[in-house]
């Protein structure tokens, strides 16, 4: 099972119910590399915490977090924890990922990145490291043998999760928005089409004013039969809904809870 944003790249390695996991020490100590860019802060850029709920079919998976952490003027850190209630406390599935890196004059500059998944009988970590000096991305852990090779890097290039703030960060009604995803030994494009008009979404007791932010499949990848929707609110820092559609089919839907400004 392979997918776009980040939120379901987690749950495409949890193979639901047969993977993934949570670890308060995934990010810490990974390896930074160092930015050869000039950097400048981008004051769109604010700390915060997003709880969504995740569901399949209607029913309720379980819960995840995404969080944006400062670590320093340019440097920031977004994690992503997945679990909680439902079928991902039933299963003992646990996950999280987290990318470091800098808020430049030309966009998010991807340093270092960490995904542990865990259920009740196996735990899996991966590691990667974007070196912009040699303009090449490693990762190692466990990783399939022909994802361990280098990965050239070109200016742009972001992680699933930094891909999410920047669809935030981009959005306007009938834009195009083209990026490279770089993310676990793989690299490969990733369009999105907005939509020309606003619409209403409703999640849970709240409803917004939103622009629909569409990711079609790759009809140069054979294998690739997944579309990603997700729903953009001016003001809001995170998106307020995701779905996941195989086949043409619904399979996953991220309803954003509640978000809060970290201080």
């Amino acid at each position: 099972m392979r997918t776009t944003l980040s939120f379901l790249l987690v749950l495409g390695a949890l193979g639901m119910p047969d993977a993934a996991a949570q670890d308060p020490s995934v990010g810490e100590g990974l390896p930074e590399a160092s930015s050869t860019l000039e950097t400048e802060a981008s004051p769109a850029l604010a700390p915060f915490e997003a709880r969504y709920e995740v569901l399949a079919g209607g029913k309720a998976l379980g819960e995840a977090t995404l969080q944006l952490t400062p670590l320093s003027p340019h440097r920031w850190r977004v994690d992503l924890d997945m679990g909680g209630r439902g079928l991902f406390r039933l299963a003992g599935i646990n996950a999280e990922q987290s990318t470091v890196f800098e808020d430049t004059a030309s966009g998010f500059l991807p340093l270092s990145q960490g995904t542990v998944r865990k259920t009740l009988f196996s735990r899996k970590q991966t590691t990667g490291t974007y070196d912009w000096a040699r303009r090449s991305a490693t990762w190692t852990g466990d990783i399939k043998e022909s994802r361990e090779r280098p990965v050239a890097l070109e200016p742009g290039d972001m992680s699933g999760l930094l891909i999410n703030l920047a669809v935030i960060r981009d959005a306007r009604p009938g834009a195009t928005l083209r990026y490279r995803y770089v993310d676990n030994g793989r690299a490969k494009p990733h369009v999105y089409r907005v939509s020309e008009e606003m619409e209403g979404v409703k999640v849970g007791e709240l409803s917004y004013n939103a622009m629909r932010v569409t990711r079609s499949p790759d009809p140069g990848d054979a294998q690739d039969d997944e579309e990603t929707v997700i729903w953009v609110a001016h003001g809001v820092p995170t998106p307020v809904r995701m779905l996941q559609r195989e086949g043409g089919e619904d399979k996953y839907d991220l309803r954003l809870v509640d978000y809060t400004g970290v201080q």
